[in-house]
């Protein structure tokens, strides 16, 4: 059954491969149905984000009308980036079965062991310097905590 899926995953890679996305495709697998596809757009629609396990998840996401994705699985072809690991932990998905290793992906240009080593906190170079603002900045919160009818994520 996983091989399945993650052959779509790869489907959709390869059809973004060869046309105006990157070499990515990743399904989103809820009780043996695919609910969720995506590829790379980053180029196509210039944006950073769009990375195909995020597409996939958005849209799964969307589908089911809620944000809380832990019944279901994700199927990337290539094992995921920092962003996109940290959207299916958002999404409390429990499982992703990947395809091509992150050292396969960064012989094809798409080296991301940098984000790892500055989230390890083992990098030199920082390309992102986080500056703490002075002052308090901190009342969206406690508005948040006083409404009775936020919901927790």
């Amino acid at each position: 059954m996983h091989k399945k899926f993650l052959k779509m995953a790869v489907a959709e890679a390869l059809a973004s491969a060869r046309g105006k996305g990157g070499p990515f495709g990743a399904v989103v697998v809820k009780n043996g149905r695919v609910i969720g596809r995506g590829h790379n757009a980053v180029v196509a629609s210039s944006d950073p984000t769009a990375h195909a396990e995020m597409n996939a998840i958005r849209q799964a996401a969307k589908k089911l009308k809620r944000f809380d994705l832990s019944d279901c699985v994700l199927y990337s072809s290539s094992e995921p980036c920092p962003m996109c690991l940290a959207a299916v932990h958002w999404a409390k998905m429990k499982r992703v079965y990947y395809g091509a290793s992150r050292g396969k992906a960064a012989k094809a240009g798409f080296d991301d062991s940098f984000i790892y080593d500055v989230l390890k906190g083992k990098s030199k170079h920082k390309q992102v310097k986080l500056v703490k603002a002075e002052g308090d900045y901190g009342k969206a919160f406690e508005a948040w905590e006083a409404n009775p009818a936020h919901k927790h994520y």
